[in-house]
């Protein structure tokens, strides 16, 4: 990457932006060289001129170097901004995404008038979706699955930092779940998950080299993953329960499908702030107790 080296914060940030780097990007590594936060990016602009060391202007240009390679930011600089929290993250897990967030507006609106009420999040990865969940809605029991003992390392780390009290539970989506069948557990009121949902081979996964691959791809056409999980979430959901899914940019409508064929009712999408539909869900209704 042909950085020059650099005297001044201008210096270093123009030859950043000249090397491929969008501006909020080689800004926010700055802003962390420097260990300021990332809310500081006016004061960017204030002290431009500012000499830096030899010692900072080098770790910003090994940082961009790798940002220019596409490594996530948030695995650059440790943490990533995700519904109003500082999450910490490495590769064991996907970077928090923003249209992830589509997902969370809607659980919150499902959970909008239930009290005393539980949700479980599969695949929960670095925690952000049960964390933002939990942190909105500290009534609400919050319950974190993942296959991965190394996301919920991240994921509990996170939990503990923030002070967010959330059930973690290590296990292939809904198999660490009690199946809720008797007339006292209910069952869940909501289930929401970003599970994998890139089909194996597909031409965006190079772009995506430094994140675990185990967490994007989910067999030929990507909803292999996804097609578990809607068979199998009606076992643990309560009368009304929700399912909730993220899914890819071109998905929305077989997803649609595969919850339509299994039964749940009110099946719908959601668009991301891109507009995209991102995220599909429906609710289940079960039925009545014989006898």
């Amino acid at each position: 990457m042909p950085i020059s080296p650099a005297t001044s914060i201008a210096q270093c940030l123009a030859d950043a932006r000249a090397s491929g780097l969008a501006p909020i990007e080689s800004e926010l590594l700055m802003l962390h060289v420097l260990g300021k936060p990332t809310t500081d990016r006016a004061w960017l602009r204030v002290s431009a001129t500012d000499i830096l060391s030899n010692q900072i202007a080098q770790k910003f240009h090994v940082l961009a170097s790798r940002r220019v390679q596409r490594e996530p930011l948030a695995y650059i600089t440790g943490q990533c901004e995700f519904y109003g929290l500082t999450l910490h993250i490495d590769a064991r897990v996907l970077d928090p995404r923003p249209d992830t967030e589509t997902l969370v507006d809607w659980a919150l609106e499902v959970l909008k008038n239930q009290t005393s009420t539980s949700v479980a999040d599969l695949g929960t990865g670095s925690g952000a979706i049960a964390l933002a969940i939990k942190h909105q809605r500290p009534d609400v029991h919050v319950l974190a699955v993942d296959a991965s003992a190394d996301a919920l390392d991240v994921a509990q780390g996170n939990a503990r930092r923030l002070g967010i009290e959330v059930i973690f539970k290590h296990g292939n989506w809904l198999e660490p779940l009690v199946v809720q069948q008797d007339a006292e557990n209910q069952g869940l009121q909501l289930i929401a998950s970003n599970p994998p949902y890139i089909a194996e081979g597909d031409s965006h996964l190079p772009a995506l080299k430094h994140e675990p691959q185990s967490a994007l791809t989910s067999g030929p056409d990507g909803l292999n993953d996804i097609r578990h999980i809607v068979e199998h979430a009606p076992l643990h959901l309560a009368d009304n329960g929700w399912l909730l899914l993220e899914h890819g940019y071109d998905q929305a409508l077989a997803v649609q499908t595969l919850m339509r064929q299994r039964g749940f009712e009110s099946v719908q999408s959601r668009n991301d702030l891109a507009g995209i539909a991102r995220c599909t869900g429906g609710f289940w209704r079960r039925a009545p107790e014989a006898g």
